[in-house]
């Protein structure tokens, strides 16, 4: 199947330089968030309290903030979570209180003005679990990319293998940038999102770069830069479906999904999006500009036994 019919071959790598200039600055502007606002981080690694109530009706979150500043919960954080009806509540740890003795206090605030409110679940987690997860995450994301720079390495060549892992840090911290601008919540499920952006973003990677090695085999005349822009093109149709059918998909979880894996889809969605991107101008682009070449590509040739001898008078 073929969405687009192409006669003649697109050149993407004229565009190379605007995409890295582009991509420079997104990745400081990432770097920028990151280092002021920080990760709107869940409290799956921060550790505390966790509290979903449920109103009759719409709920006014300020007024929520005030009876619970009033109740010395002034570190609460307030937001709704699905409706406007259902409020989650987030509370730090405290010393020597139980997550249920929180619950009970903060429904007791929240009753007191006479309004009904439903207690729908209440969850804690504590620091050091919260610090111990924050670390392997990290660790998780960092294995990944080592591994797959030994696999592009081993597969391809040197050269592909930088421009792979470039893209995958890329795709990621343009990821973490978006939730620290928007101060989405990240949790455990976010973790997984982009730990699966990185699955994906490779996936579509390989593609690319197994069709340009098999070009730069097959093709005897031409340039790195046309080759590059051949195998782009032959791989559009490919990419493109792959794409639309992914994010047909997320786009579904992200408005059916329920709120517990609002972040989950945003950062899949947003993953895809900056992934198909990457494969086709980072990865490529980077090992254009490290030199890859025909001989680079080409398999070792086998001397054949007795060849080196000298013939027979």
């Amino acid at each position: 199947m073929q969405l687009l019919k192409l006669s003649d071959t697109v050149n993407f790598m004229r565009l190379r330089i605007p995409a890295m200039v582009l991509s420079t600055v997104l990745i400081l502007g990432s770097f920028v968030s990151l280092g002021v606002n920080s990760l709107n981080w869940g409290l799956d690694f921060t550790g505390g309290t966790l509290i979903e109530v449920g109103y009759e009706d719409a709920a006014n979150l300020e007024a929520i903030r005030v009876q619970l500043n009033e109740s010395n919960f002034e570190d609460a954080i307030v937001q709704n979570f699905g409706s406007s009806q259902d409020v989650l509540i987030r509370i730090a740890p405290r010393d020597g209180v139980k997550a249920v003795t929180i619950g009970e206090q903060v429904l007791e605030a929240l009753r007191a003005d006479g309004t009904a409110v439903d207690m729908r679940r209440i969850e804690f987690v504590g620091p050091n679990v919260g610090e111990e997860l924050t670390e392997q995450g990290g660790l998780a994301m960092l294995v990944a990319l080592l591994c797959i720079l030994v696999y592009v390495a081993m597969r391809f060549e040197w050269r592909f293998a930088l421009g792979s892992v470039s893209a995958l840090m890329h795709d990621v911290i343009l990821t973490l940038g978006l939730f620290s601008v928007l101060q989405i919540e990240f949790d455990l499920t976010v973790l997984a999102a982009v730990l699966a952006v990185i699955g994906y973003s490779l996936n579509d990677t390989i593609v690319v770069s197994d069709r340009i090695r098999e070009n730069f085999r097959k093709i005897r005349k031409g340039e790195p830069v046309e080759i590059i822009n051949i195998s782009l093109t032959q791989t559009l149709n490919r990419t493109i479906i792959t794409s639309l059918t992914t994010v047909l998909v997320l786009v579904a979880l992200f408005y059916k999904g329920g709120a517990l894996i609002h972040g989950f889809a945003t950062a899949l969605l947003f993953g895809v999006v900056v992934g198909t991107y990457s494969s086709v101008y980072i990865a490529s682009s980077v090992a254009l500009a490290l030199g890859i070449s025909k001989e680079d590509l080409m398999p070792p040739q086998v001397e054949k036994e007795g060849a080196d001898l000298d013939p027979m008078p």
